[in-house]
């Protein structure tokens, strides 16, 4: 009899639990990604105070300026520790000649300004990973974070003739560079035939192909105040190498290396 009362009262508090169970009222989707983003708010605020960065991945853009010309990239990172992680980069930039000067039409103000002897255009394209290495840490939330990266890849030159408007002795217009007319260049520039230099468009369909690789290093200081977004200074230096030498400008001695410096400002958020 005693074993029977045991297992009634046992059956009914299961009974009990059950139905306070179903009596509860379930969250809905709202409720739960709002008690998600509290969580995750909560631990913010705990890094922000402890001044630890810590992510698994971020997607940064950033622009930079270099000692020869300008350009900008998209990365992508992954952390495989808490001081290591893996930088996977797409770069496009510009790179000028130092003996670049631009020069106004003497015969038509409004057109685009030109560059004597310049043969072509220079954008390196480069695909390359590195290794970044946490230097130091926040301090506090309002620090600066510091890593050290380098690294490499492939870099493929592209060259865009440089094509200039003149006026030949006919009294016609027409598009040359010096590559392909250079007696008929110099001939304007001397007799002040030259109308203006390309416009943006202009080239495209003509493009030559220079692959290479490069390696460059740097460092980067993160100051930005919340640990979800990157805002930061790198300061670095590059070097590229070239199968072919490339050329800029006439009467000046083409390069196959091309070693420059740079500052960047880079903007992004980490997961």
């Amino acid at each position: 009899m005693k074993k029977l009362f045991l297992l009634l009262m046992s059956f009914a508090l299961v009974l009990g639990v059950c139905a306070q169970e179903n009596t509860e009222p379930k969250k809905s989707k709202k409720e739960k990604r709002k008690e998600e983003k509290q969580k995750r708010i909560n631990e913010i605020i705990r890094q922000e105070e402890e001044g630890i960065i810590t992510y698994r991945k971020h997607f940064v853009f950033g622009a930079k300026l270099t000692t020869d010309g300008y350009g900008g990239f998209f990365e992508k990172a992954r952390a495989k520790t808490l001081k290591k992680g893996m930088l996977y980069q797409l770069e496009i930039t510009e790179r000028k000649h130092p003996k670049e000067e631009k020069i106004q039409s003497a015969i038509a103000y409004n057109s685009y300004p030109f560059v004597f002897g310049k043969m072509n255009f220079f954008y390196p394209v480069k695909l390359g990973v590195q290794q970044q290495i946490l230097l130091g840490n926040k301090s506090n939330k309002n620090g600066v974070s510091i890593t050290g990266n380098f690294g490499g890849g492939i870099t493929l030159g592209l060259l865009r003739p440089y094509e200039v408007q003149i006026q030949d002795s006919l009294g016609q217009l027409k598009y040359i560079t010096y590559e392909t007319d250079s007696l008929a260049y110099a001939d304007a520039y001397l007799h002040g035939a030259i109308i203006s230099g390309p416009s943006l468009g202009r080239g495209w369909s003509k493009l030559k192909l220079r692959p290479g690789v490069y390696a460059k290093a740097a460092v980067r200081f993160d100051y930005g105040q919340y640990n979800e977004m990157v805002n930061a200074l790198e300061i670095g230096i590059a070097g590229e190498f070239y199968a072919k030498k490339i050329p800029q400008m006439v009467y000046n001695k083409q390069k196959q290396f091309f070693f420059s410096a740079f500052v960047a400002i880079v903007l992004g958020k980490r997961k």
